[in-house]
């Protein structure tokens, strides 16, 4: 198994007290590294990915506007929940490229799992906007990427953050040969894009409170049928642990031994679908200790 970072991560600012600071990712590598986990699986560093590969998920205002918006220093907010610093540009780009590069390795037969321990977060941003603490869509821009090559015809989002991926939707909601699987709180933020019924687009709202079996029946009731029927060549994963119990942003009640159980679903699907083919890539997740135990229960699955 492959594992991806990089110290440009760390290097995105954010506002003082926001929830998405460097800390998350410097709390999980300690904790990855304390278990063992990076002696087995030695970080890799991705490289820049070219303008081609954002334009294909993003539309060229917005790719201009990120560029525009870039402060030379110090930090400027683009909402009142997303916010650039002078290296959270080069740090958006390098987490597509290391879902992307996850997405070149597995389809290689380099290696068959990756996880990308990246920041900022992905699966919010749209075709033309950043929004809840997302510049680019990182793993709709690995999906596409891997449709563009020859052994891949069908890939599927499998999204299990606590808040909706409205932006993987938005973004692959007209490429039926990308199927979207998104779980989440409902109602709640960002409440966009979660009514949209098609065949690729699998929403799976869950009421505040509900708890780990609640969540299992509803994956093993939606998920489940859909991905039967699309049979994805590669399965991507928005790997967000804020459905935590202990997250201070959300308020369902998911815990480690959850994300164990949905990330063994997800290998046995691809080990039906795939070939056993996983790249899956940070999102959410905002109580530090809860975020590096449940990031480590999905790395253990997918290992």
């Amino acid at each position: 198994m492959y594992i991806y970072t990089h110290s440009e991560f760390v290097r995105h600012e954010v506002a003082e007290g926001h929830p998405e600071r460097p800390e998350r990712l410097r709390h999980l590598m300690d904790h990855l590294e304390r278990e063992g986990i990076l002696s087995d699986c030695p970080p890799r560093e991705p490289t820049d990915l070219s303008d081609a590969q954002i334009l294909a998920a993003h539309t060229p205002e917005h790719l201009q506007f990120l560029q525009r918006s870039a402060p030379t220093d110090g930090i400027v907010p683009l909402d009142p929940d997303t916010w650039m610093g002078a290296r959270s540009l080069s740090a958006a780009r390098l987490a597509a490229s290391a879902v992307c590069s996850g997405v070149d390795d597995v389809l290689s037969g380099e290696e068959t799992r990756v996880f990308c321990a990246v920041r900022p977060p992905g699966h919010h941003a749209e075709a033309d906007s950043a929004m809840g603490f997302c510049l680019f869509n990182s793993i709709a821009i690995a999906a596409l990427h891997a449709l563009n090559q020859s052994t891949i015809t069908r890939v599927a989002i499998l999204d299990f953050d606590v808040h909706h991926g409205n932006g993987s939707v938005d973004i692959c909601k007209d490429h039926p040969e990308i199927m979207v699987c998104s779980s989440f709180q409902h109602p709640y933020y960002p409440n966009r894009m979660n009514d949209i019924e098609q065949a690729n687009i699998v929403n799976t709202p869950l009421p505040a409170g509900s708890d780990g079996d609640d969540f299992r029946r509803a994956i093993t009731n939606s998920w489940l049928p859909a991905l039967e029927r699309h049979r994805p060549n590669l399965i991507l994963v928005s790997a967000g642990f804020d459905a935590h119990q202990l997250d201070p942003l959300a308020a369902l009640n998911l815990q480690e031994e959850d994300f164990k159980w949905i990330t063994r679903e997800i290998v046995g699907l691809a080990n039906q679908y795939s070939e056993g083919r996983v790249v899956s890539t940070l999102e959410g997740g905002y109580d530090l200790d809860a975020l590096a135990r449940s990031a480590h229960a999905h790395i253990t699955a997918l290992m």
